[in-house]
C-alpha cells in the first residue's frame, strides 16, 4: 500500500508542528529528508535530526523523528512522526519534499481508515476518535473516551455472541428435520430473544441523552421586548455578548453562543422581542425569532416579574405550550407591582425567579435547564450511545429480533425466523463494521480532518 503524509496538527503557527507518514516507505522518504540511507532508529524512540533540501543539503529545520514500526503503531504500518518547528511554510516545505520523494497526501481519516482496516480498532472506535476530538466539553470527551476504550463495541459482541447462540439452534433444527424443536424449546428460546431485545432498546434510548451530549443542547430565549432577555444572555454567557438598552426592541436578530452547563455543550440563542410591529427590520427579527424557537430542544421564555403580564406576554406563553420550555419570571431584585405573575404561574414546576441583574437564581436557571433532559443521571453514569448512525442500526436490530421472536412464539418456521435474526446480526456488525460496505466507510471518513 502506498505511503501517505498529512499534517497531525492544526493549521497555523504553533511552537511545534507534527507531520505524519505511514506506509511501507515511510522509513525511506525520511533516510531522504534526513539525507542518511543508512538511518534505522530504533522503535518508539524520538530522534534529534538535521532535515535538509536534497538538492543543496541546506538544512531546513531540526526536528524530532519517531518511528514506529509495523504492526505497533496507529495504522498497523510502518509509521514515522517528525515534530518540528510549528511554521506553516516549513511545516508545507516538509510535506512537499516527503511528497516529492514518493509519498502521497492523506485523505480526510485515512490514518484512522487504515488502523480500522488492519485490525488495530474497529468502527465504533473510530468514530468515538473523532468525536472525542470534537469533544467540546468533560462529558462529551468522558463518553467518547469510554467507546474508544472498547466499552460499546464489547457490549454489542456480547450482544452477537448470545444471538448466533439461538441461531444456531435454530439453524441445527433445519439441519436434522426429523428432530422439530419442541414448542417449550421455542419458548425459551424466544424469552432470550426478548432479553435481547430489551437490551438493545434500553442501550438504544440513550440517544435521546447522548446525541444531545454531543451535537449540544439547543435553548432559545425567548419573550417580548424589554423582559431583560438579553441581559439574561449574558449573564449566562458571563460575556457582555448582547447589545442592551432600556429601549424595547434593542434585539433585532438572533445571537447564538456557545456555553457549558455542567459539562454539557449548549447552543444559547437570544432573539428579538416577540411583538407585532410596523417595523419592517423587527419584523424580520420576529420571525426568526419564532424560527429559532420551534428549532430548539428548549425554550426559556422570559417574563417580567416587576410588572403586570400582558397580552403579548400571553401570545408568547401559548406559542411555547406544546414545546418543552421553563419560564424565567426575571427581575426579581425589584419590587413586584404586578399581580399576575405569581397567581398564573403558582402551579408552572418550571418556573424559576432570577435577576439578570445581580444573577439571584442564576444557578437555579442552570439545573432547570438541563432537568428536562435527565443529564444528571445520565451523562456520567454509564454508556450512551451519541451516534445517530448506530442509533438507527440498534433500532433496526432490535424490530428485526422483536419480529423473529413473536414468529417463533407464533409457530412460523425456522427457516423464517432465522432470516430476521441474520438481518439482526448484520445491523449490529455494521455498527462496529465488521460488516459495512466501502462506500459507507468512505462516507464516515470523510467527515474527520485529514491527518488523523
Amino acid at each position: 500500500m502506498d505511503t501517505i503524509v498529512a499534517l497531525g496538527t492544526p493549521n497555523g503557527r504553533s511552537a511545534i508542528g507534527v507531520i505524519r507518514l505511514s506506509g511501507d516507505e515511510s522509513l525511506e522518504i525520511v533516510r531522504t529528508l534526513i539525507d542518511d540511507p543508512q538511518f534505522s532508529p530504533q522503535s518508539a524512540h524520538a530522534i534529534l535530526r538535521s532535515l535538509k533540501f536534497p538538492e543543496s543539503s541546506e538544512i531546513l529545520d531540526r526536528a524530532l523523528v519517531t518511528f514506529f514500526q509495523s504492526p505497533n503503531s496507529y495504522t498497523g504500518e510502518d509509521v514515522v512522526e517528525i515534530s518540528c518547528h510549528g511554521s506553516p511554510l516549513i511545516l508545507r516545505q516538509i510535506i512537499d519534499l516527503a511528497l516529492a520523494a514518493g509519498g502521497r497526501l492523506a485523505g480526510p481519516g485515512e490514518f484512522t481508515l487504515r488502523a480500522l482496516r488492519n485490525g488495530k480498532l474497529n468502527l465504533t472506535q473510530a468514530e468515538a476518535i473523532r468525536d472525542l476530538i470534537d469533544a467540546q466539553t468533560d462529558a462529551a470527551a468522558q463518553q467518547a473516551a469510554r467507546q474508544v476504550a472498547g466499552e460499546l463495541s464489547l457490549r454489542l459482541q456480547e450482544t452477537e455472541q448470545r444471538l448466533v447462540r439461538v441461531i444456531v439452534q435454530l439453524e441445527s433444527a433445519l439441519e436434522f428435520v426429523e428432530d422439530d424443536l419442541p414448542q417449550i424449546q421455542k419458548e425459551i428460546l424466544a424469552k432470550d430473544l426478548r432479553k435481547i431485545v430489551d437490551e438493545i432498546g434500553t442501550l438504544a434510548s440513550t440517544f435521546d441523552v447522548g446525541h444531545l451530549l454531543r451535537d449540544g443542547l439547543r435553548v432559545t430565549i425567548i419573550g417580548r421586548p424589554n423582559v431583560g432577555k438579553s441581559s439574561l444572555f449574558n449573564r449566562l454567557l458571563a460575556l457582555d455578548r448582547a447589545i442592551v438598552t432600556e429601549l424595547p426592541g434593542t434585539t433585532r436578530d438572533t445571537l447564538t453562543e456557545p456555553i457549558s452547563i455542567a459539562g454539557v455543550p449548549i447552543l444559547l440563542t437570544d432573539t428579538a422581542g416577540v411583538r407585532d410591529s410596523v417595523d419592517r427590520i423587527e419584523s424580520i427579527g420576529v420571525e426568526r425569532s419564532r424560527q429559532a424557537m420551534a428549532d430548539a430542544d428548549l425554550v426559556v421564555v422570559v417574563l417580567d416579574g416587576s410588572a403586570d403580564l400582558v397580552d403579548e406576554d400571553f401570545a408568547v406563553l401559548d406559542a411555547v405550550e406544546e414545546i418543552p420550555h421553563i419560564v424565567a419570571v426575571n427581575k426579581c431584585d425589584l419590587k413586584s407591582t404586578g399581580t399576575e405573575v405569581e397567581s398564573i404561574l403558582a402551579t408552572d414546576l418550571s418556573r424559576v425567579a432570577v435577576s439578570a441583574v445581580t444573577g439571584c437564581g442564576l444557578a437555579r436557571l442552570r439545573a432547570a435547564i438541563l432537568e428536562p433532559f435527565s443529564f444528571c443521571e445520565s451523562a456520567t453514569a454509564g454508556l450512551l450511545v451519541t451516534n445517530a448512525r448506530q442509533h438507527d442500526l440498534l433500532r433496526r436490530t432490535e424490530k428485526e429480533i422483536q419480529a423473529s421472536a413473536e414468529l417463533l412464539v407464533g409457530g412460523a418456521g425456522e427457516e423464517i425466523v432465522v432470516l430476521g435474526l441474520h438481518n439482526g446480526l448484520r445491523f449490529l456488525g455494521e455498527i462496529t463494521g465488521e460488516t459495512t460496505t466501502e462506500e459507507l466507510l468512505s462516507e464516515i471518513f470523510a467527515t474527520f480532518c485529514i491527518g488523523k
